[in-house]
């Protein structure tokens, strides 16, 4: 299993960024994808999740409304768009699924500054 993410970046109070996350050597299209991200000082958090079938998609309250999680099957790439992000978006997002463990990328840092 491999993760590999990318798209982060410095972006001012209000911008936006689309992380993706291209995934290998596992089936991509039947598996639940999640991002999570690690501040400064703090646990890495759950921020979102989506589904195989239907494609349902979950949200932490703290991103609700301003992240979108997608996916590309013939791609076997996630993405996350991040809008209006703010200071406290400040973390290094990591991909992330579960395949009888915990597999997760590198993480790419993502900075929220002015």
């Amino acid at each position: 299993v491999q993760l590999v993410e990318s798209g982060g970046g410095s972006v001012q109070p209000g911008g936006s960024l689309n992380l993706s996350c291209a995934a290998s050597g596992f089936a991509f299209s039947v598996s639940v994808m999640n991002w999570y991200r690690q501040a400064p000082g703090k646990e890495r958090e759950w921020i979102a999740g989506l589904s195989t079938i239907g494609g349902s998609t979950y949200y932490a309250d703290s991103v609700k409304g301003r992240f979108t999680i997608s996916r590309d099957n013939a791609k076997n790439t996630v993405y996350l768009q991040m809008n209006s992000l703010k200071f406290e978006d400040t973390a290094v997002y990591y991909c992330n699924t579960h395949r009888g463990a915990n597999y997760w990328g590198q993480g790419t840092q993502v900075t929220v500054s002015s």
